[in-house]
């Protein structure tokens, strides 16, 4: 693994993986552009947007710092039986499966105190919580794809890890709740 902690060699190392995911990012407006028409009908959909792709980003960054400090320890196998990695990985999934309907019935909230509640809240709801379920495992999937790219090309998982979690999770973010949005609204 890469052990020289200067400037250059953090730069070297991201700056590659950023520029990548600059135009990744593109994609997620394009995609969210192809959306607009029914974020507009909807406006609590609308709400959901940022706050899903956020925290699915944002689970799959703890997750990524727990790998990433694992790895640092030496204590990060990258068997499908690890208990460490499993336990990881179900915890992710479990919290977004706690987070994500709180998440739709915030975002109905705030629409209805806005007037623009169209959908019923179940509905709101019931798309945070298929959207966030969708992105957890994502989150877990890229997580662990990335982290041990990183390993592979011998990275620093915590200079690379983290923002191809997050880039990822907005592209997908978009791309799921817009595929659940056309499933049940």
């Amino acid at each position: 693994m890469q052990t020289e902690w200067s400037v250059r060699a953090i730069t070297r190392a991201t700056l590659p993986v950023l520029l990548g995911l600059t135009v990744v990012e593109i994609g997620s407006g394009l995609v969210l552009g192809s959306f607009e028409t029914a974020l507009l009908t909807y406006p609590s959909l609308l709400t959901l947007v940022p706050v899903t792709i956020g925290t699915a980003g944002n689970l799959g960054s703890v997750l990524a710092a727990r790998l990433s400090t694992a790895f640092h320890l030496g204590t990060l196998s990258f068997d499908p039986t690890d208990d460490q990695l499993a336990g990881n990985a179900v915890a992710t999934v479990a919290l977004a499966l706690t987070i994500f309907p709180v998440v739709g019935a915030g975002a109905w909230t705030l629409s209805l105190a806005l007037g623009n509640a169209r959908l019923p809240l179940l509905t709101v709801v019931a798309v945070a919580l298929a959207s966030g379920a969708a992105l957890a495992v994502v989150a877990v999937a890229v997580t662990l794809v990335a982290t041990y790219a990183a390993y592979r090309f011998e990275l620093d998982p915590d200079d690379v890890v983290i923002p191809v979690v997050t880039n990822v999770c907005d592209v997908l973010g978009v791309v799921v709740l817009f595929v659940v949005v056309q499933v049940l609204v």
